[in-house]
């Protein structure tokens, strides 16, 4: 019997499977097939990656503004007031690239809990369309329309 090959620390793992009749679906909805499950899932990590990509290099010239910046001695008012715009904006940036990242990680372990698709606010589903249409969603559109009124 051959044992299977030890786990690299930090290596990732592939992306399993998940039986898609146990993910919410609207009644007016076809069960998830595997083939849909996976384009969610490739999707998702694709982006997931390339996110990760984009926050090392924004890590990296936040550090340069950051360790540019200095106190401003020897520079006119307009200098110092570019580079607070220019560093405000990679950290503003960055940060939205951060919570996306985040958002896509709760959808993956969203998946493969199998709560993938129930609205976080009313525990309805949320639609298979509007999940294909933005993974990443947590609210059914009711929800998400009634969050957005109040935002106002």
């Amino acid at each position: 019997m051959k044992k299977a090959p030890a786990k690299k620390a930090g290596a990732k793992r592939p992306a399993k499977a998940v039986a898609p009749a146990k993910l919410a679906v609207r009644p007016e909805e076809s069960e998830w097939t595997p083939e849909e499950l996976q384009e969610v899932l490739t999707e998702l990590h694709e982006h997931a990656d390339r996110l990760r990509a984009e926050l090392r290099e924004h890590e990296e010239e936040i550090t340069v503004l950051l360790r540019d910046s200095g106190d401003g001695a020897g520079h006119d008012q307009a200098d110092v007031g570019a580079s607070s715009f220019e560093r405000d904006h990679e950290l503003t940036v960055f940060n939205n690239a951060r919570d996306m990242l985040a958002q896509i990680e709760r959808a993956l372990e969203r998946i493969h809990d199998n709560t993938y698709g129930v609205c976080e606010s009313c525990g309805n589903p949320i639609g298979k369309m509007r999940l294909m249409a933005f993974p990443r969603a947590t609210l059914c559109m009711t929800c998400k329309q009634r969050e957005e009124k109040r935002a106002y």
